[in-house]
């Protein structure tokens, strides 16, 4: 019977056995029905983070879904596979897929755990997870693990060992907004991977199945204990010995911030970058296709230009008076430093300016509280700025104690100071009163012979608003659009000592549109002056009359040719700037001016590259025969041809650039003359000051500066271009400049530099009072003893006045000209 029983529990035995191996084929084959194709891993990759670069290296920004970095296998150090080996699945280089004898001891552990009502364990190797992440969801039950384990059995058939390791590598989540190794040695300890001490990659393949639970800052204890478990594991497994062991624990875990002293801030840069690429790749490429991204921007440059804008609108807003506190409590509270911590701090406020509460306000200034406990002081001479702000961008009386512009419970901006405006030193803790400027602008720097965008600034605070001022707004340039109307009439036939009327004139625009009467700024006439003083001292009524002659469809052609507007509207006001433009089209309009009428193309981007390192995109798309060469012998240097087009005769230009170098030493930007460098530029002012610019160059930069408000109201009396975008760059250039060569404008051939007189036009002798040196072409230059030529006046609906009356100082009293009568015809056209 003993041996009956034992034959029974034999073949009961046997019979389960098979019913079980058919339970799991079984099941095998039902599920291996539906699981996900495998194959589609074949070509895989990871969605990867887009990387933008300066024109230096440095990182700007990083675009992606999920943060990672597609690394190679062959490209990971060993310790790090040995400590993720040691961590998941230390016989994965020896099991098909799924590990039998884990399977075994997570069932029988499984068992107590659903007895005490905990979540069981799982006993997935690294392939079976690779399954689960690529193919499956993480939903918790037995018919998704019998679908990993085919799909891990699978994939073991179809792929080597090393490509299922990288992608799971490359893959995992490992917190900090960290997936796949990579980034999380960036993440964590601002390493690269070859950087990783053994210790702190046992940290990291500690990580995949909870990072939150071994959270280096939050919870360090676990986190220390979890990884010397791993190191522990590495020794078991012979990757280290005991002593590598024991060093690798003693390391104290230490997570460092990621590479914020490297990284160049420029964020209106980077947005316009984000747009261009978006619309190049669309967004599933932008923000998955890891691409490397080599930008135009020059951080030194742009930290420069980001400054100048500031302190500009900065400068002008503190003009303009105090507009009152960001808000105000009826009484100072006992727990004053909760109340400044609770307060939210405004997004358009400058990181070197705190919040404060006022807590007193005395004789000598107001007594300051900050969200940490601190308290300073404010001195009554750092609110002198501080006028009562009124209307139409009018200010009250000056400031004659503190408690005309501060109350206790006032909160408001301020920022420390360590001396007075005359130099006297403050005491400890004493602070500025700051204020958002409820102005703004924009600015471009940019490569006049490439349209490279060297910087660039689209606002006050990129926090605060993206509306980018430098690209997006469209406002009226004024006179800094008057450069182009001379240049129509160089074309055709004009000289720089082309005698036009500065008179009243008055323009018939036909049936009930009235009568147009433009006017100076000064609100003088000058007479007959020669077409420099026109652009110099920047004069209306000059342009006026020299448009209608040489006539509104060749500036509309010549504005259109340049790129500053797309269809002009053929009226005589363009020719004054109404217009429309952005600064970024009208900086590359100069840019063509100073380059000698080449054209170009602005652009954010050099090139970009794809995951496999391939160019995708170049802005320069020259073919340089011989650059390439292996080795120099002797060949002579390759030259890249040069392809741009030619928008204009390189002399006309150069006389545009002469014109405006003069503008500089002797007109409307001559605050600039003492920066001692050589500098061509214009403002440009709209009616009632609600556009202010700057267009200025050297030989090899062009800068474009816009001031105004993002819904047009006047800006002011008295602020113009001079004195509102001019500062701007100023103080851009006054540092762009330091670390440049200061070399002279570029003379083409075909000019020849004749002396006249600035005032007369007619020929004059080196060393003669107002003598200039003019650039002509060859023929057009006066003769000794010769009048300029004289443009007639042209006809009007009432007649313009004769001399007008007496010149503004400065400007030298003409004589009669020989001839201002003469009619073209009237209207506008």
């Amino acid at each position: 019977m003993i041996r009956k029983f034992f034959l029974w529990l034999v073949g009961l035995g046997f019979t389960g056995l098979v019913l079980a191996v058919a339970a799991v084929l079984g099941a095998f084959w039902y599920f291996g029905q539906s699981v996900p194709d495998h194959s589609q891993l074949a070509g895989y990759q990871p969605a990867t983070v887009t990387r933008v670069h300066a024109g230096d290296g440095r990182l700007l920004a990083q675009f992606a879904v999920e943060e990672r970095f597609a690394v190679p296998i062959s490209a990971i150090p060993k310790r790090v596979v040995a400590a993720f080996l040691s961590a998941e699945d230390k016989s994965f280089y020896q099991h098909p897929g799924i590990d039998l004898p884990s399977i075994g001891a997570a069932v029988i552990k499984n068992v107590l755990l659903v007895v005490q009502g905990r979540r069981p364990v799982g006993a997935s190797t690294i392939t079976q997870q690779v399954a689960k992440n690529f193919l499956l969801t993480n939903e918790v039950s037995i018919e998704r693990k019998i679908k990993e384990a085919i799909i891990a059995l699978r994939l073991e058939q179809a792929y080597s060992k090393d490509r299922i390791l990288e992608l799971y590598l490359n893959e995992i989540y490992l917190g900090r907004s960290a997936y796949g190794v990579a980034v999380a040695a960036l993440n964590y300890f601002d390493k690269s991977l070859d950087e990783l001490t053994v210790a702190e990659a046992a940290y990291l393949a500690a990580l995949p199945k909870a990072p939150n639970n071994y959270n280096p800052i939050t919870k360090k204890p676990a986190a220390l204990a979890r990884r010397n478990w791993v190191l522990d594991q590495m020794r078991d497994n012979g990757y280290i010995d005991a002593e590598q062991a024991a060093a690798a624990k003693a390391e104290d875990l230490v997570v460092r911030e990621r590479g914020g002293a490297a990284r160049a801030q420029a964020d209106y840069f980077v947005e316009e970058v984000r747009r261009e690429l978006a619309g190049l790749y669309g967004d599933d490429v932008l923000y998955k296709g890891g691409l490397s991204v080599r930008t135009t921007l020059d951080p030194q440059l742009q930290g420069f230009a980001d400054k100048a804008l500031q302190d500009g609108l900065i400068d002008y807003d503190r003009r303009h008076g105090w507009r009152g506190p960001l808000a105000q409590l009826d009484s100072v509270p006992e727990a004053w430093h909760a109340a400044v911590e609770a307060f939210e701090r405004p997004a358009a406020a400058l990181p070197e300016w705190e919040t404060a509460l006022v807590l007193a306000v005395q004789d000598t200034g107001a007594v300051l509280g900050f969200a940490d406990g601190r308290q300073g002081h404010l001195p009554f001479s750092e609110l002198t700025w501080a006028r009562p702000w009124l209307e139409e961008q009018k200010v009250g009386a000056r400031p004659k104690r503190t408690a005309d512009v501060l109350t206790a419970g006032d909160f408001i901006l301020v920022e420390a100071v360590v001396e007075d405006a005359e130099g006297k030193a403050y005491p400890e803790n004493s602070y500025g009163l700051r204020q958002i400027p409820a102005v703004n602008g924009g600015i471009v720097a940019m490569d006049p012979h490439t349209g490279r965008v060297l910087a660039m600034s689209g606002g006050f605070s990129f926090g605060a608003s993206e509306f980018n001022r430098a690209t997006q707004a469209t406002r009226q340039p004024g006179s800094a659009f008057k450069p182009f109307v001379y240049l129509g009439a160089f074309e055709e036939g004009f000289t720089p000592a082309t005698i036009v009327l500065d008179a009243p004139i008055t323009i018939d625009q036909g049936e009930e549109l009235g009568k147009w009467k433009p006017a100076n700024y000064s609100e003088e006439f000058y007479g007959p002056s020669p077409l420099r003083l026109g652009v110099e001292k920047s004069r209306n009524l000059m342009t006026v009359r020299l448009a209608q002659q040489v006539g509104m469809r060749k500036v509309k052609e010549v504005a259109e040719r340049f790129g500053i507007v797309d269809n002009l509207e053929p009226v005589l006001a363009m020719a004054l700037g109404s217009g429309e433009t952005t600064v970024l089209r009208l900086t590359r309009a100069y840019s063509e001016l100073v380059n000698g009428g080449k054209a170009i193309e602005p652009t954010f981007i050099d090139r970009v590259q794809n995951r496999q390192g391939q160019t995708i995109f170049r802005h320069d798309q020259r073919r340089c025969e011989g650059c390439l060469a292996d080795v120099w012998q002797g060949q002579d240097v390759p030259v890249p041809p040069d392809t741009r087009a030619q928008l204009a005769d390189p002399a006309v230009v150069y006389q545009i650039v002469s014109l405006l170098e003069g503008a500089v030493q002797r007109g409307t930007g001559v605050r600039l003359r003492e920066l001692g460098i050589p500098l061509a530029g214009k403002t440009g002012t709209t009616n009632d000051s609600r556009d202010t610019w700057f267009m200025g160059l050297t030989p090899d930069l062009a800068v474009g500066v816009f001031v105004g408000f993002d819904t047009p109201v006047p800006m002011g009396a008295k602020e113009t271009g001079s004195s509102v975008a001019l500062p701007v760059f100023k103080g851009f250039m006054a540092q762009a400049m330091q670390q440049r060569p200061a070399v002279p404008f570029r003379i083409p051939p075909g000019i020849r530099l004749v002396w006249v007189d600035r005032f007369t036009g007619e020929r004059s002798n080196p060393g003669a009072e107002d003598a200039i040196l003019e650039a002509f072409q060859p023929g057009t230059e006066p003769a000794f003893g010769e009048a300029p030529r004289v443009l007639p006046d042209v006809g009007s609906a009432v007649a313009p006045s004769a001399a007008g009356t007496a010149p503004a100082a400065g400007d030298k009293p003409l004589p009669p000209s020989p001839s201002t009568t003469g009619t073209i015809g009237s209207g506008i056209y």
